[in-house]
């Protein structure tokens, strides 16, 4: 197109009021508020983010922002640049704004506002992109795992910018020692994190949550967590539980195997002394328990309970001991003939009677005739002391009737006699002076 010289010259006075406008002398004092001013933003990767350009004061010029790659996307209120995602939030002297949506990170960069003046005066704002991590996995798992095996676990997680952190837990509880490391994706600008992790089967751990946990500005305190539950197979393990601790003889016993386990045993095998149940009428078996319907002495010895899976065996022992059934006291009565054997007698009882009664018997000790022996020797001691008794009694009686007369010096004339009578006839004095003499036994 060929202007015409009327066109150029008004062209050129145009911009020679341009340039005086412009020029300091017209110009003492430019106002402090005519500056356009921005803030840097962060976005998060597919999300929205808003850039605003203002000015205080605007005497009516235009305002303009313009990508990283200095294309224009709107001046004042018109789109220059046909994207999709970019939109006009306000247009006005004194403010421009507009909206990215969906923001990936090529848009990253530093983006610029600019007014229109004479020079023309600009503000930057950088924008960054975060990217946001993908969702964690676990690999190195297998299920289930033997009691004292070791497992590798790797936890990882790409596309996070700037790197993500990855940590471990334990149902709620953090696992330290942890080994990881960080690699930059082939786009240059996202990373891609790997975590270790080695754990020893335990059968405390069996049901355990293990949580790969990765955590990243742009997740917005919510982090993104993978998990796995452990299961661990170990072998048994064997108590026995009885339903009284002082087994009685003619009462009834249930002896309970408790075994626990993984694969859970099942079922349990009872044994005595090294053999089967001798009786299995009253011995009977269902499922872990052993019940005795009525023990007797015989039941005494080592019952033993055996649990196995696939991992292993293991077993427990209980050894019984019946003990006696406590016999009630009676009372005794004995009616001696009389009071100085009623005294001794009462006595000699109740010392045996009470020494019975009280006395303490180890409940461990095994039943024997030994007590059977002591009762009869104590019977026959009681019977030959009363029976010794009477007979003293009895004898103390019958002297006490037959007392005789004697005399003290023996009587003259007397040492040729035949017999006893003869001599007293014959004796010298007479029969008074002899009662003189006389002496009682008493």
């Amino acid at each position: 197109m060929i202007l015409q010289p009327s066109a150029l010259l008004c062209l050129s006075s145009l911009w020679g009021v341009i340039v005086q406008a412009a020029s300091p002398r017209n110009k003492q004092k430019p106002s402090q508020g005519q500056f356009p001013v921005t803030q840097n933003a962060t976005a998060v990767e597919g999300g929205t983010i808003n850039l605003t350009c203002r000015v205080d004061q605007n005497d009516n010029t235009s305002l303009q922002w313009s990508n990283p790659a200095q294309q224009t996307l709107y001046f004042d209120d018109k789109k220059a640049l046909r994207d999709n995602r970019i939109e006009l939030v306000r247009a006005s002297w004194h403010e421009l704004s507009i909206s990215i949506s969906d923001v990936s990170l090529s848009d990253e960069g530093q983006y610029t506002c600019s007014l229109f003046t004479m020079p023309v005066k600009t503000s930057k704002a950088f924008l960054t992109v975060l990217g946001v991590p993908e969702n964690p996995h676990i690999t190195g798992f297998t299920s289930p795992i033997m009691e004292g095996e070791i497992i590798h676990l790797t936890c990882k997680s790409s596309g996070s910018k700037p790197a993500a952190d990855i940590r471990w837990f334990k149902n709620d509880q953090e696992i330290a020692g942890g080994r990881k490391i960080q690699e930059q994706d082939s786009n240059g600008k996202t990373f891609t994190v790997i975590s270790f992790l080695d754990l020893q089967g335990d059968r405390k751990d069996d049901g355990a949550v293990i949580r790969c946990r990765v955590d990243h500005e742009s997740l917005n305190s919510t982090p993104q967590i993978a998990k796995q539950v452990l299961e661990i197979h170990y072998t048994p393990t064997v108590r026995i539980l009885p339903s009284t601790p002082l087994p009685q003889e003619g009462q009834p016993l249930i002896l309970t195997c408790e075994s626990k386990g993984k694969p859970l045993p099942e079922p349990v095998l009872w044994t005595k002394d090294g053999g089967e149940l001798p009786d299995p009428e009253r011995m009977t078996v269902n499922g872990r328990e052993l019940t005795i319907s009525f023990l007797n002495k015989t039941d005494n010895g080592t019952y033993r309970c055996e649990a196995t899976n696939s991992i292993g065996q293991s077993s427990a022992e209980y050894v019984l001991i019946i003990n006696d059934v406590p016999k009630p006291l009676f009372s005794t009565t004995i009616i001696p003939f009389f009071t100085s054997a009623t005294v001794k007698t009462t006595v000699a009882m109740s010392t045996r009677t009470t020494k019975s009664a009280f006395s303490t018997k180890d409940p461990n000790a095994l039943p024997g005739p030994v007590a059977t022996d002591h009762a009869l020797i104590g019977g026959i001691v009681a019977v030959v002391v009363f029976v010794t008794l009477c007979s003293i009694i009895l004898l103390g009686r019958y002297l006490a009737r037959h007392k005789g007369t004697y005399l003290t010096n023996e009587a003259k004339g007397a040492e040729d006699a035949p017999d006893a009578d003869t001599a007293i006839i014959n004796a010298e004095g007479s029969q008074v002076n002899a009662e003189e003499k006389k002496e009682y036994f008493i």
